[in-house]
């Protein structure tokens, strides 16, 4: 039998954009608990997304957003077979999910500081572009694909 779910927490906003969604992605790229070192990449790569704050703050949810996955699949086991269910993605998942593929994405290139390659992606996101959105599209098509076994979702 599962034990209870965890109680979700929200975390603080950040001290310059006041966004919990920056937050998670500085916790998200921070390595070894250096939480100033991730915080000074994260920032750096938004400042370059826009001229003002404002405009990096609305490229970056920009970004988010275009990574976002509406559909996922999840693995339903029914009668000895093990089916891939699609099934609609709750919104703080789908943020999760976004911020990993962009951090993932970002970290999986080598040659430059990894707060240029952090921008890079985050720009191509914004316009519907990336390793990140292709990802989304992966997922989406795979959902797509498993249509036929929406039925195994409760």
């Amino acid at each position: 039998m599962r034990g209870k779910q965890a109680t979700r927490r929200e975390p603080k906003p950040d001290p310059i954009y006041h966004s919990p969604t920056i937050t998670r992605l500085i916790n998200k790229v921070m390595l070894d608990g250096k939480k100033t070192m991730a915080r000074n990449m994260v920032y750096d790569a938004i400042s370059k997304l826009g001229k003002d704050e404002k405009e990096a703050l609305e490229n970056f949810k920009k970004a988010i957003d275009n990574v976002m996955p509406v559909k996922e699949i999840r693995s339903r086991r029914v009668g000895g077979a093990t089916y891939q269910v699609p099934l609609p993605v709750q919104h703080w998942r789908s943020e999760a999910l976004a911020i990993r593929w962009i951090v993932e994405s970002a970290r999986s290139k080598s040659g430059k500081p990894f707060t240029d390659f952090l921008y890079e992606e985050l720009k191509a996101a914004s316009t519907g572009e990336g390793a990140a959105v292709r990802k989304r599209d992966e997922v989406h098509r795979m959902a797509e694909a498993n249509r036929a076994f929406a039925h195994f979702a409760r």
